[in-house]
């Protein structure tokens, strides 16, 4: 059985609602998912010949009431923006008609009408002019389903990463970490590719010093402190945990298929390879929420400097939607 996907467009004045359409003129996202967009229908038609699609956008009020063809989008229309909103502007009315559209899909999610969330991005300012004070996706996600330990995952081809830390700095990210959060992000990396159906997962931990500190040569002794014993743990309880191993040639041999998945201990070691491995295929996961809920996520922002242009570029948004087709829950 296919996965339902539910797309949220994210905010209207941005190019969401373009790559939204453009992406979903490809058959073989049909091919291996329902797709369903949460939005304002009224901005899919005024992108539609922007774009040049020659698609039907079929208005539902609940999810068994898709089409699920190709030529069609089907949305749940929430009728939160004005027609004539301008693109490249921000909008509180945008801004929080794209908090909606998300607190809507995980509405969704915790029903199980859809397996997984997929977001187009959001502006932040235009979100807080709105009334919702958050610092984005991530953290609006985790408030509604009453999350407190979550990661975000990183994938591109060939290869998956998942973070200990993301936006600290890098004195702040080596403090931060623990060997419970080691144990907690191990078992989330576990947790999530076992419900992807991927059997017992290897999970392979990144070293925070040059050669992972080649046994106290490098460092003053942290992955003996930090990671070790999270690592230990979760072997402990049969998990294929390994590590830590030198940064400089994991994600190599993770990329080759050594291993399913990368621990990395802070922002840059993580999002530097997935880049160089395809920034134009590159997408964002939060892992970890209530209820096994996968949200994945466009690489990008609103580039509101090129909405409503047809210059847009929708690979993110179809590696974004293929992504959560792989990690949907499959039970």
């Amino acid at each position: 059985m296919k996965p339902i996907i539910g797309i949220t467009m994210g905010d209207a004045a941005g190019i969401g609602p373009e790559i939204i359409v453009k992406a979903l003129t490809d058959k073989d996202i049909y091919d291996r998912c329902q797709p369903v967009v949460i939005g304002d229908a009224k901005i899919l038609e005024r992108v539609k010949p922007i774009v040049e699609a020659d698609v039907e956008i079929n208005v539902i009020d609940n999810v068994v009431e898709a089409k699920n063809a190709v030529g069609v989008i089907d949305v749940i229309d929430l009728d939160l923006v004005s027609a004539d909103l301008p693109f490249g502007r921000v909008s509180g009315e945008a801004g929080n008609a794209a908090y909606q559209y998300v607190a809507k899909a995980v509405e969704l999610a915790k029903e199980k009408q859809i397996n997984a969330i997929c977001t187009a991005p959001l502006n932040k300012e235009a979100m807080h002019k709105g009334g919702h004070l958050f610092p984005g996706h991530t953290e609006i996600l985790a408030e509604l389903t009453e999350t407190e330990d979550f990661s975000m995952m990183l994938t591109a081809p060939n290869l998956k990463v998942i973070h200990l830390t993301t936006h600290v700095g890098l004195i702040k990210a080596i403090e931060m970490i623990n060997p419970e959060r080691t144990y907690k992000v191990i078992k989330l990396a576990h947790e999530t590719l076992l419900r992807a159906g991927i059997e017992n997962p290897s999970v392979a931990v990144c070293g925070i010093n040059p050669h992972a500190g080649e046994n106290g040569l490098f460092g003053n002794g942290e992955e003996e402190e930090k990671l070790i014993p999270g690592i230990e743990r979760a072997k402990a309880e049969g998990i294929d945990a390994s590590g830590p191993h030198p940064a400089d040639t994991l994600f190599f041999r993770a990329a080759r298929g050594d291993f399913h998945i990368v621990v990395a201990c802070y922002h840059d070691q993580g999002h530097a390879p997935i880049k160089v491995m395809g920034i134009e295929d590159g997408v964002n996961i939060t892992v970890g929420l209530k209820g096994g809920i996968i949200r994945t996520s466009v690489d990008h922002g609103t580039a509101f400097d090129i909405a409503g242009k047809n210059i847009a570029d929708s690979r993110s948004m179809k590696a974004a939607i293929n992504s959560a087709i792989e990690l949907a829950p499959r039970n």
